[in-house]
């Protein structure tokens, strides 16, 4: 069972960064990223390769955030730019065990952490 760990959310005004890390306990294949806000669904955020050769990113955050990867150190990062108040959720760290596109959708991930809090003041 892969372990992920999430750190770096907390509180930012609006046009400020962010950089949200997960390691996990082993190597995995694809991994992404996450976010529910209060009252609405769990939404796709980034994902990324095993390799790192190919990357996929909601519209709502192109531009803005980059997803990469240390598989030396089995850890996903998410850097998030020029946040916006609607970026505002909880975010969560997905990892598949075989999956080896840059999947938008949930069920490619097979292990899931536990949620770390970013917040955008206005």
């Amino acid at each position: 069972q892969v372990q992920l760990v999430e750190s770096g959310g907390g509180l930012v005004q609006a046009g400020g960064s962010l950089r949200l890390s997960c390691a996990a306990s082993e190597r995995t294949f694809t991994m992404g990223w996450f976010r529910q806000a209060p009252g609405k669904e769990r939404e796709f955020v980034a994902a990324i390769t095993r390799a790192a050769t190919s990357t996929n990113y909601a519209d709502s955050v192109k531009g803005r955030f980059t997803i990469s990867r240390d598989n030396a150190q089995n850890t996903v990062y998410l850097q998030m730019d020029n946040l916006k108040p609607e970026d505002t959720a909880v975010y969560y760290c997905a990892a598949s065990a075989s999956y080896s596109g840059a999947s938008a959708y949930s069920w490619a991930y097979n292990y899931w952490g536990q949620g770390t809090q970013v917040t955008v003041s206005t």
